[in-house]
């Protein structure tokens, strides 16, 4: 279990880093070198930035689950 929770909580790392620089900030940030920068005539939050704040949100929680149980095996075990 231990094995399967350190392997989950580096995925949920790496993709909620990838997940947040993809957001789009003041500047554009990572999320125009996809073609963010671009103004289009939907300005505003699009369907895209709709969900990738859920799957953003989602994979926050998943990494905070991980760290619990890591935290609670380490404290039990």
């Amino acid at each position: 279990m231990r094995t399967f929770l350190d392997i989950l909580l580096v995925v949920t790392s790496i993709a909620l880093l990838v997940f947040v620089l993809l957001h789009r900030g003041k500047g554009g940030g990572l999320s125009s070198l996809f073609g963010g920068g671009v103004q289009s005539s939907l300005s505003g939050s699009s369907v895209v930035e709709k969900n990738l704040d859920r799957v953003t949100v989602f994979t926050g929680i998943v990494w905070l689950i991980c760290i619990l149980g890591i935290g609670l095996e380490i404290k039990f075990a």
